[in-house]
């Protein structure tokens, strides 16, 4: 005969998401955005003495293939979850309006300058069109840089809120909805913090084969 305990409320059994659900891809996001906001940092001080930073810049470049490549991975999948009608992506809301028609720029103006800065780095700049891959790089770079800030700006002030949550190994979720969907929601989000911390080891590593891979190219 089950026992009935007064005070312990058992939990339905519910398939937990691997990934953390929407929260889960929403910190992923954010410690990726982090980690890029760092090395992209120190990529723009390498512009200023490319010169003698030319080793650093273009290695710094090829690093950072990995962690954009998992952002952009991350921010489409939010989307095309958002768009198809997924209830917990519905929930979170889409960003604001102007952040939602400069993502599709972002992404376009950063594959050009990665695309271009590949392009230097395997051809050098004095082959490709006729204006030249440096100088396609450097435009795109430009404006890149000019709807960048927007972006971060934007979302930068949640960072410390999101990257102390994930290191902590604390959810939101209780707060904004009922006990039981709370405590569900959080050891699903809490249950991918694995997954999330792979992923970004692994985009960072991937970024490094490619970056010691192609360092011997940096001096052509």
């Amino acid at each position: 005969m089950a026992v009935f305990r007064p005070g312990i409320a058992r939990l339905p059994r519910l398939p937990a998401q691997r990934s953390g659900g929407a929260e889960g891809n929403e910190r992923l996001t954010a410690i990726t955005g982090a980690v890029l906001l760092i090395l992209l940092l120190i990529e723009c001080y390498t512009i200023l003495s490319i010169g003698r930073l030319i080793t650093l810049h273009v290695f710094l470049g090829m690093l950072l293939l990995g962690p954009v490549t998992l952002k952009a991975v991350s921010v489409i999948y939010r989307f095309a979850r958002y768009y198809t009608g997924s209830a917990p992506y519905r929930r979170k809301g889409p960003p604001a309006l102007l952040l939602r028609v400069i993502g599709p720029v972002i992404v376009l103006l950063t594959a050009c300058v990665f695309g271009s800065g590949i392009m230097l780095v395997v051809t050098g700049p004095s082959y490709g069109p006729p204006t030249g891959w440096l100088e396609i790089h450097r435009l795109s770079f430009i404006a890149w840089a000019c709807v960048m800030v927007i972006h971060v700006l934007a979302y930068v002030w949640r960072l410390p809120r999101l990257l102390a949550g994930e290191a902590r190994g604390v959810s939101g979720s209780a707060s904004e909805t009922g006990v039981r969907e709370g405590a569900r929601r959080a050891a699903e989000v809490l249950g991918g913090r694995g997954i999330r911390l792979c992923l970004l080891i692994g985009s960072l590593l991937g970024g490094l084969v490619i970056a010691l891979l192609t360092l011997h190219l940096a001096g052509q």
